[in-house]
């Protein structure tokens, strides 16, 4: 099976459809896939739900879906720095779901794992806790978390091998890994690629059964979210 695409828009071509869930790996900015994210911008679908760390900034990222009213619904656990997402949420015209950091992590683990839910401490005795189920466990309380599947993930690499094997490049792995796990089909965008048998199997982040189809970008962006110098 041939996982290299040749194009981003090629990758997800008989992939999208409207109203579809969407995991999309990246913190902030950083390892985002942001070839994978302007071409489903571009492919036009609607009322997207995307599981994602952040809403990414006006303009780009995950924001672009947002300009373009692409997404109904984030699953996320932070909004902030995208007043595209804040004049949305605050009309009443997009679904938020907040989610505590680390229990999108884990649901989006627990997803790809095939583990239906969990319990945890945090968010107990706070509106993260309304509705859900509660249970004492040695003397402490925990609220009852389901795991998270979507659709399709869209994650971000530096390098894969054409087995779909992929290496994360320091700090830009973050949720990618998660996110990779809990796509039914997953999509991963690599400035790398080589042959079969060059990765070195201990180095190996995402193991290629998890990742379906590859897309070459080699000189992405990698836009700074906040750039902050120093004066003379």
């Amino acid at each position: 099976m041939n996982k290299v695409f040749a194009s981003a828009k090629d990758a997800l071509a008989d992939l999208v459809a409207d109203g579809q869930t969407y995991a999309v790996g990246g913190f902030g900015l950083c390892g985002i896939p942001e070839a994978l994210i302007a071409a489903l911008r571009d492919s036009g679908v609607k009322n997207l739900t995307a599981i994602s760390n952040n809403a990414g900034v006006d303009g780009f990222g995950l924001g672009q879906l947002l300009n373009t009213r692409q997404i109904r619904k984030m699953i996320s656990s932070y909004v902030g720095e995208n007043k595209e997402f804040e004049r949305q949420y605050l009309a009443g015209e997009l679904e938020l779901e907040f989610t505590p950091q680390g229990t999108l992590a884990e649901k989006l683990r627990a997803g790809g794992c095939g583990i239906p839910a969990f319990f945890t401490k945090t968010g107990y005795g706070t509106l993260v806790a309304e509705g859900k189920e509660t249970r004492e466990f040695d003397g402490e309380m925990y609220v009852m978390e389901r795991s998270l599947v979507a659709d399709v993930a869209l994650v971000k690499a530096w390098k894969a091998d054409k087995a779909g094997n992929l290496v994360y490049r320091k700090t830009a792995r973050n949720f990618n890994p998660m996110c990779a796990m809990a796509g039914r089909v997953t999509v991963a965008e690599v400035e790398e690629i080589v042959e079969i048998g060059e990765l070195d199997p201990d180095q190996v982040h995402t193991p290629g059964i998890y990742v379906h189809r590859i897309v070459h970008n080699p000189t992405p962006e990698k836009r700074i979210e906040q750039r902050t110098i120093r004066t003379a």
